[in-house]
């Protein structure tokens, strides 16, 4: 890692708004992409164009690509990634409003201390892990119960089983990451992820139907921008971006986009769609993203992993 003060801190302070505010705001343009086009052709639309252009240009500069056993990883972490983690995702987001979507979805490193323990055995389930996941389920409770007199609908219960399934696979690609052969290049292993995740997206999307009765003509402007800003902003330049402050920041510093980005889905989801925010979406955020902290801080020196996989 390049010492930090060597960096001009516009830079820094540029990529770090990036990770915090595009990426945060891909939540609601999922939500608007959705409206129009179905969910897996959308994911499969952004994610293979962006795998394109990241593969292609790292080939162009003449990064070696995966070998025959490294494809075999890449299919099983871009089936993990994108078809599952993703897929449902997209699918939720028909569903459930998309800063709750984010909030949900920030349960990952939950899901990650959980796989560390279970599946690596690297980890052991500390007293402050303990507290921390019960924040978590704390948190998750208070948005989906239809008991609890909180206020305000409770989230979709399909598209919260939708939403707590996709961050378990996430965490276990996360695990699986550290064991598998990849490509040495971070990027090429990303784009070759993003690209695979997108073609087996577009093969799922014809497997549901979806294809049946949709036109392009009739998607508007609106949607077309959603996926456009989807794939350039939030694939292509917000991993850029992140891939640039891993190598110049620590770990704990880049990690905080973890429990930003939900604030910024929830403001962006209330301005600009209109979305609501009651005691229960305040109370169940809160919960939840006191347990990113606790979980991140308690990993401050453990490494971040490079994938496709980053929050875009």
């Amino acid at each position: 890692m390049k010492a930090a003060n060597h960096i001009p801190r516009w830079q820094t302070l540029l990529a770090f708004g990036i990770i915090y505010f595009v990426w945060g705001s891909t939540f609601y343009a999922i939500r608007v992409g959705v409206r129009e086009v179905p969910p897996l052709l959308l994911a499969a639309m952004r994610f293979l164009a962006a795998g394109l252009a990241l593969y292609g240009w790292m080939l162009a500069r003449g990064e070696r690509g995966p070998t025959r056993r490294e494809w075999a990883s890449v299919l099983l972490l871009g089936f993990l990634i994108f078809v599952v983690a993703y897929g449902l995702l997209f699918w939720a987001e028909q569903r459930v409003p998309s800063g709750m979507a984010a909030v949900m979805a920030a349960t990952i490193p939950a899901f990650m201390a959980l796989s560390e323990i279970v599946l690596l055995r690297t980890q052991k389930l500390t007293a402050r892990l303990a507290l921390a996941l019960a924040i978590g389920i704390a948190g998750v409770v208070a948005l989906v119960s239809r008991s609890l007199n909180l206020g305000g609908a409770p989230i979709d219960t399909a598209g919260a089983v939708a939403l707590i399934i996709g961050p378990i696979s996430w965490s276990v690609a996360s695990a699986l990451l550290r064991k598998l052969p990849l490509p040495a290049s971070k990027a090429m292993s990303s784009g070759a992820q993003m690209l695979a995740g997108g073609i087996m997206l577009a093969i799922a999307s014809a497997a549901r139907g979806e294809l049946r009765g949709f036109h392009l003509s009739a998607v508007s402007a609106g949607a077309w921008f959603a996926l456009l800003y989807l794939i350039a902003a939030g694939s292509i330049v917000g991993f850029t971006a992140y891939v640039w402050l891993i190598h110049h920041q620590s770990p704990t510093r880049v990690g905080t986009y973890a429990y930003v980005n939900p604030i910024v889905a929830v403001v962006i989801g209330y301005f600009l769609g209109g979305e609501a925010v009651g005691l229960r979406t305040l109370l169940g955020t809160a919960c939840i993203l006191a347990s990113v902290v606790l979980i991140t801080t308690a990993h401050a020196k453990a490494p971040v992993p490079v994938t496709a996989a980053a929050r875009d």
